[in-house]
C-alpha cells in the first residue's frame, strides 16, 4: 500500500528532527535500505506510519520477524516521535537499538508508546528486527489546559490539542 497522505517535500518532517521532510526521511522512504544508522531507519519508520506506508515498512522489516501485512487504524492520529537514546552510529556498526516514544491521540484520547527497537544491518542495509515495549505508564492526559501539550509541539495544551 503506498502512502496516500500528501505531504509537502517542504513541510517538517514527522519524525521530529526538524529538518524539512525533503531533507529528512523523504529520500529514505524513496529508496527504502538507504538510511545510514538504527537511528535514521527508525526516524523514517516513524515517518512511514505517519503516511501509512506500508510497501517501506515491510521492506525494511527483517525477513525474519516481518508479518505478512501491516494494518492501519485510520482512527490514529500521531502526534510526535522522541528519541530517548540510540547505539550504532558508526558505518561499521552491525547492531543498534533506539529507545523512544511515539505519541498518538485515538478516539480523542492521548496514548504513548514506549519502545526500544532493535535493527541489524544486513548487506549494508539497516532493517528493523523487533522491539521490547516498556510497560512504565507514561503520563499522555494534561492535567490543565496551561500545561504543555504531550503532543510534543512545545505549545500549551489550550492553544494546541485542547482546541
Amino acid at each position: 500500500m503506498k502512502s496516500d497522505k500528501p505531504m509537502s517535500e517542504q513541510a517538517a518532517c514527522p519524525c521530529g528532527s526538524g529538518v524539512i521532510f525533503s531533507a529528512c526521511c523523504g529520500p529514505y522512504l524513496t529508496q527504502p535500505g538507504s538510511a545510514p544508522t538504527a537511528e535514521s531507519l527508525m526516524r523514517s519508520r516513524y515517518t512511514a506510519y505517519v503516511r501509512a506506508d506500508e510497501g517501506y515498512l515491510l521492506q525494511t522489516w527483517h525477513g525474519s520477524t516481518r508479518p505478512a501485512c501491516i494494518e492501519f487504524d485510520e482512527r490514529m492520529q500521531w502526534m510526535g516521535l522522541e528519541i530517548l537514546s540510540s547505539t550504532a552510529a558508526s558505518a561499521d556498526d552491525k547492531l543498534g537499538t533506539v529507545e523512544f516514544i511515539a505519541r498518538y491521540k485515538l478516539n480523542g484520547r492521548f496514548e504513548a508508546l514506549h519502545e526500544t527497537s532493535r535493527f541489524v544491518k544486513e548487506r549494508d542495509k539497516w532493517c528493523y528486527l523487533d522491539g521490547r515495549i516498556h510497560a512504565a505508564k507514561i503520563n499522555t492526559k494534561p492535567t490543565a489546559r496551561n500545561v504543555s501539550c504531550p503532543c510534543g509541539s512545545g505549545k500549551k495544551y489550550k492553544r494546541c490539542c485542547g482546541r
